[in-house]
């Protein structure tokens, strides 16, 4: 399993009802043995350019862990798919993935000395 990350521009007369698209994407994913970790609504934004005479979309963020032909799958479901206007998705550096849990780590540290000489 790679880890993945999937933006995902939503047609945005969809806005109010978000759900069954959604729906769709997150059995998508699930169909080709993907599991979801991390999901995100970044709401209605202007997009640079018309996409569709659109001038919005709605941008949803996911965090993926895929099989290696899970993608592919998934690329080629979201192009015929009438409510995806865009998609993006990409491999993480399992570097960065690295680092991030370091950082966490490191923070969480030292969160928890700045509590401790807080009570002394």
């Amino acid at each position: 399993m790679r880890n993945y990350e999937l933006t995902v521009l939503v047609h945005p007369d969809l806005e109010m009802n978000l759900d069954p698209a959604l729906d769709k994407i997150k059995k998508l994913i699930e169909s080709t043995g993907g599991k979801i970790v991390k999901e995100e609504n970044d709401g209605k934004k202007r997009l640079a350019y018309p996409i569709a005479a659109q001038e919005f979309a709605v941008y949803y963020y996911f965090e993926l862990e895929l099989p290696t032909t899970a993608s592919a799958k998934i690329s080629s479901v979201l192009n015929i798919t009438d409510e995806v206007l865009r998609y993006l998705l990409v491999s993480v550096d399992e570097r960065k993935l690295k680092l991030e849990a370091h950082r966490k780590a490191r923070k969480a540290s030292s969160e928890e000395d700045e509590k401790e000489e807080d009570k002394e």
